[in-house]
């Protein structure tokens, strides 16, 4: 019975541990594997309508202590702020997590709006110019499988945009695989238990 409750402890164990783990993370870009310059478009990411700048630690624009290495200037140099996007595909019924980091301009330029589109979730932020690296996350759960986008967009055209940094989307699975999983542990203790009576 000891060993019974010893594999019923251990199960128990293990599913709190894998819903520990739950979320996966099926994309993340701090930006630091860019050539820095200005009106950059980054790699993986495609902008239209404007421009961005890629920014940060040993660029000649770096507004924050160093330890944050390569950032977004959401608007460019170009006099339009540009709509940074890159597509994913996703699938129906998984929620998914788009989590990033905004600041301020920190140039004393004023407040600056962001919306933040992921599939068909929605989200602006207005930052003060002082502000620092904010996390922020949108999460959206597809009702089909397909592509979907996450974009960011400057709401501005002064060459001083909000920043950008530590943009990554996590999956979380379903509800339902956790209960097969649990299904699945609860079947090994029964059956565990069942050899420990006849071997008794």
């Amino acid at each position: 019975m000891k060993t019974a409750s010893k594999l019923l402890a251990f199960a128990f164990a293990l599913a709190l541990g894998g819903a520990a783990q739950a979320q996966v993370i099926i994309f993340s870009d701090d930006f630091n594997s860019n050539a820095s310059g200005l009106n950059t478009t980054p790699v993986g990411w495609s902008v239209s309508g404007g421009t961005v700048d890629i920014i940060g630690e040993g660029t000649g624009y770096n507004y924050f202590p160093p330890g944050h290495g390569l950032y977004i200037d959401l608007d460019g140099s170009t006099g339009s702020a540009g709509l940074m996007s890159q597509g994913f595909s996703l699938m129906a019924g998984t929620t998914y997590v788009a989590s990033f980091e905004l600041a301020g301009n920190q140039r004393q330029a004023g407040d600056d709006t962001v919306s933040v589109n992921f599939g068909g979730a929605s989200g602006n932020w207005t930052l003060g110019q002082s502000d620092g690296w904010t996390p922020l996350s949108l999460s959206f759960t597809p009702v089909s499988s397909g592509s979907y986008y996450l974009s960011f967009k400057n709401n501005g055209g002064d060459n001083v945009g909000a920043l950008l940094d530590n943009v990554v989307i996590t999956a979380v699975p379903e509800p339902e695989s956790w209960a097969l999983m649990l299904a699945g542990l609860g079947l090994l203790v029964a059956s565990g238990r069942r050899r420990l009576s006849r071997s008794a």
